[in-house]
């Protein structure tokens, strides 16, 4: 394999116009080349990967892995990159040969979420450091595994929470420790995006080019649904517990983390109460259209209204997230956050958008602005291995936002109770069905091992 520095400041600004920010001028390089495979080559792999190689210099693609063979990026990223650094990255399906690999530094993980945690303990046993996409993990067991394999082998893992590297985040938690906002009271998180009914489909052959054993990985065997697998694009796997928590572990699981982050990063709630269902389409599938959530941090309450049926409501647009003079129009911003203190109300908006405090007759009394904080922690991730330091989007702090996710989904599946929490021994207190939803079932050879 050829090595050499290979990206400089044109590719760097070539690369970001494609992915639609500007990236940062003061980009260094380093003496010391780090090799990157990516695994899951879908849209948002390609994207993180692109963006991880547009901020850092002296990085190489020497892998593009995936299981379904038919996908139009593969020919297109095995291009670019050829064209960048003067050999193409070799495709594979196997995540094990890119693990196999001596010459590989570190991975991006962009596969769906019930495979996420056991892709990266493979990785971190053979020594790789991992960049993985959110939620990280598909149960609290997984994340307790998780931390304990990042402390084993002593390797990075960032995780994809972007907004933990996000500027305003930080100026927000230093105006609300500063006191300023008075003592806080309520915090409110929303999710409130569009969608429609979902509509049941017959199971069909397993298409031409994909791997569906594979690609289920630990998840039990079924035969092969277009609801849950497409060849072309995303697909619907987020609408089965076997993948995935639905709307809430997709982009809300921003929205909480980025809550926690500004507010200190408080530990495990003492409760859970979590009311929802297919209550607005009636679909019959297995994630809820909607779920509001209330968690008792003690001296504060936080809620979380979260689903795919409010048409109306939008996420900040890109035009906002890449401007630092826009904020959001907050009453329909579909993914703020709303922060109750005694002395103002903090308006938080997530991947760009700033921070607003308003007063009596909603007079400003602060704000901030940044931009959309990908780059910025793709850059730390890069950094953190160099440095051998603790990135932003560490795993203890991000099990601790994901678990907010299993929580309300672990309450809603025993029937929306309210459910009490030990967080010293992560276990519930009033729930044996609870309990049992705390950790998944595995099928060989894909199994978490309890002794990792």
């Amino acid at each position: 394999m050829e090595r050499r520095n290979f990206i400089g400041k044109a590719v760097i600004g070539t690369l970001g116009a494609t992915l639609g920010y500007s990236i940062l001028s003061d980009a260094k390089g380093a003496n010391n080349k780090i090799v990157l495979a990516l695994i899951g080559c879908g849209g948002r792999g390609t994207t993180v990967l692109s963006g991880i190689v547009s901020v850092n210099e002296n990085i190489e693609v020497k892998y593009l892995c995936d299981v379904n063979e038919t996908l139009a990026a593969i020919p297109r990223e095995t291009e670019k990159y050829n064209k960048l650094q003067g050999y193409a990255p070799k495709f594979v399906t196997n995540m094990k040969k890119v693990f196999d690999d001596k010459d590989v530094d570190a991975v991006v993980i962009a596969t769906p979420e019930h495979w996420h945690t056991l892709a990266t303990i493979w990785a971190l046993q053979a020594g790789k450091h991992v960049y993985m996409e959110k939620n990280p993990t598909l149960s609290i067991w997984e994340g307790q595994k998780l931390i304990e394999a990042t402390k084993k082998y002593n390797k990075i893992v960032q995780v994809g929470f972007q907004n933990r590297s996000a500027p305003h985040g930080f100026t927000a938690r230093e105006y609300i420790k500063s006191g300023k906002l008075g003592d806080i009271v309520l915090v409110k998180c929303y999710n409130m995006l569009g969608g429609q009914k979902w509509m049941p489909k017959p199971d069909t052959d397993v298409p031409k080019g994909l791997n569906w054993d594979a690609w289920q990985g630990p998840a039990r065997a079924v035969p092969y649904n277009p609801n849950r697998h497409s060849m072309t694009s995303r697909g619907g796997w987020l609408d089965f517990w076997d993948y995935g928590g639905g709307p809430l572990s997709d982009d809300a699981s921003h929205v909480m983390d980025f809550a926690r982050l500004v507010l200190g990063n408080p530990g495990h709630p003492k409760s859970v109460y979590c009311m929802g269902g297919n209550n607005a389409f009636h679909s019959q599938k297995e994630t809820p259209e909607f779920l509001s959530i209330t968690y008792d941090f003690g001296t504060f309450a936080m809620t979380c209204d979260s689903g795919s049926v409010t048409n109306y409501m939008k996420k900040t647009p890109n035009a906002i997230r890449m401007d630092p003079t826009q904020y959001p129009d907050w009453r329909t911003n579909a993914d703020r956050t709303e922060i109750y203190g005694t002395e103002g109300l903090m308006y938080l908006a997530r991947h760009g958008g700033g921070w607003q405090v308003k007063g009596e007759d909603s007079k400003i009394i602060a704000q901030d602005k940044s931009i959309m904080p990908d780059p910025d922690h793709q850059k730390n991730f890069i950094e953190s291995i160099r440095a051998n330091k603790t990135p932003n989007g560490e795993v203890s702090q991000t099990h601790l936002s994901a678990s907010l996710v299993h929580l309300a989904d672990i309450a809603y599946r025993t029937g929306n109770k309210q459910l009490y929490f030990d967080a010293k021994t992560e276990r519930f207190t009033n729930s044996d069905d609870a309990n049992k939803l705390l950790k998944g079932n595995y099928r060989t050879p894909y199994v978490i091992p309890d002794a990792i």
